[in-house]
């Protein structure tokens, strides 16, 4: 007979195989940690430890932990109610709209939000929030604010040591706060963006390297997944990056006179008071919970479907749906327009212009380097020549070049693929021209600094 007592497991929160939800309590002012249990029948209790089938035993953190008693992650601290998910929506609503300005799209967006990280583990995939502008305009009291109420927060910073992010993340899971996300050219940052490249697909860990007790290599995969809520003054560079936010511009209006421009301690007793409510809600819609393929966006690149979708599946107001489509739609429009200034969508877009021109040819390489000089006023004749084009069709733009009469050309065979790449990045025939127009002052620069070269 098997007499070993189980060694406890410290739990922050647990899914288990038969749909029991464990989530980690602290009560701040009784300092007390105690383990939230909603069995699959709905029912609820608090308990000290809780014996899985398994023969594992889960009990609650120690309440002396650091992370709970300095603010760092924030908890429930209780179950609390829940009736109604629009009449909970409405006071996470009237929670941001009293503590944080923001545009009234963007509030509502926040309130899903906000809901979202509840639940986040239903989805395979996630957008990140970000609030973007210089300092002094409201980038802070954003993060702590919404975060405060978002799914066992962890606040951070660009300037904070990487090692024990990776270490909460994988071990706590939850919302990652960042602040500062952009601080530039140190090891830090990189680590940050592993994590924000990452950290919005499911199945995606960040290998980092470690040695055990032997000093023996022992590279250990870190789980990034969760819904993150990001300040920053800029933008990423990398765009695939970049493609992962839901962006607030700040300070682009005068302060509403209603804002405090300190938190007040009432802040903290609300938070904890919707934190309650919003386990609450977990419990009840976590598994009812997911994609809505039905609320895909028209007009849209399948990765800011990808991102959307579920978002957009938890909104069931359906004017607010068509008003987050309409500023996604817009938005795309606009990084479209910004990408025409790269040399890379110029040549494609004369590749696309050349192939509607002559729809049964092969395409000349001579004829595209023609074609974005001329859309350009001559300017790139010197910078851009054949060969340059040539390198960046093959090298840039992946497609075939082959020798044909005596000159280089991209094949006909290459169409179905010249189709995908101006489908994949907004262009046609009939847009070619507005496309260059918009290229036009990036080509002017580069054939400048050419010659002054």
């Amino acid at each position: 007979m098997n007499t070993d007592t189980p060694v406890p497991t410290p739990t922050i929160s647990r899914l288990c195989a038969d749909g029991t939800m464990i989530e980690l309590l602290y009560d701040a002012d009784l300092a007390i940690t105690s383990l939230a249990v909603c069995r699959p029948s709905g029912k609820v209790s608090i308990e000290t430890q809780v014996d899985l089938s398994t023969g594992e035993r889960l009990v609650s953190y120690a309440p002396t932990n650091n992370l709970f008693t300095s603010g760092c992650v924030l908890l429930p601290s209780e179950v609390g109610t829940f009736d109604d998910k629009a009449e909970l929506l409405e006071q996470v609503r009237a929670f941001i709209h009293h503590y944080v300005d923001l545009s009234p799209l963007y509030e509502d967006i926040a309130a899903h939000y906000v809901l979202l990280t509840w639940v986040h583990d239903a989805f395979n995939e996630l957008p990140y929030l970000r609030f973007r502008g210089d300092f002094g305009t409201g980038k802070t009291r954003a993060l702590l604010a919404i975060g405060s109420i978002s799914y066992k927060p962890f606040f951070a910073s660009g300037a904070s040591t990487v090692s024990p992010i990776f270490h909460i993340l994988d071990e706590f899971g939850g919302t990652l706060i960042l602040d500062e996300a952009d601080l530039r050219f140190s090891d830090a940052t990189a680590d940050l963006s592993k994590i924000l490249n990452n950290g919005n697909m499911k199945g995606l860990p960040v290998l980092r390297t470690m040695t055990n007790r032997n000093r023996e290599l022992n590279p250990r995969a870190f789980k990034v997944f969760g819904p993150k809520i990001v300040g920053m003054r800029e933008s990423f560079a990398d765009r695939a990056l970049e493609s992962r936010f839901l962006t607030e511009n700040t300070g682009g209006r005068p302060l509403r006179p209603d804002i405090s421009i300190y938190l007040p301690d009432a802040m903290k007793t609300d938070a904890q008071a919707l934190r309650n409510q919003l386990l609450a809600w977990r419990f009840a819609a976590r598994h009812t919970v997911g994609i809505d393929p039905n609320r895909l966006i028209a007009g849209v690149s399948p990765r800011a479907n990808q991102i959307t979708l579920p978002l957009l599946s938890l909104i069931d107001d359906g004017d607010l749906r068509d008003r987050i489509a309409a500023e996604l739609v817009a938005e795309e429009a606009r990084v479209s327009s910004e990408r025409a200034s790269i040399p890379d969508i110029a040549v494609l877009a004369a590749i696309t212009e050349a192939a509607a021109v002559s729809p049964t040819a092969h395409i000349a390489v001579a004829d595209i380097a023609r074609r974005v000089s001329r859309k350009n006023s001559g300017s790139f004749e010197n910078s851009f020549t054949p060969k340059a084009v040539g390198s960046i069709v093959r090298t840039k733009l992946r497609l075939p070049t082959v020798k044909s009469n005596g000159v280089y050309v991209i094949p006909n065979t290459a169409r179905p693929a010249i189709a995908a790449l101006a489908t994949r990045h907004g262009l046609s025939a009939d847009a070619t021209d507005s496309t260059n127009a918009t290229a036009r002052g990036f080509v002017a620069r580069s054939a400048k600094n050419a010659r002054g070269a």
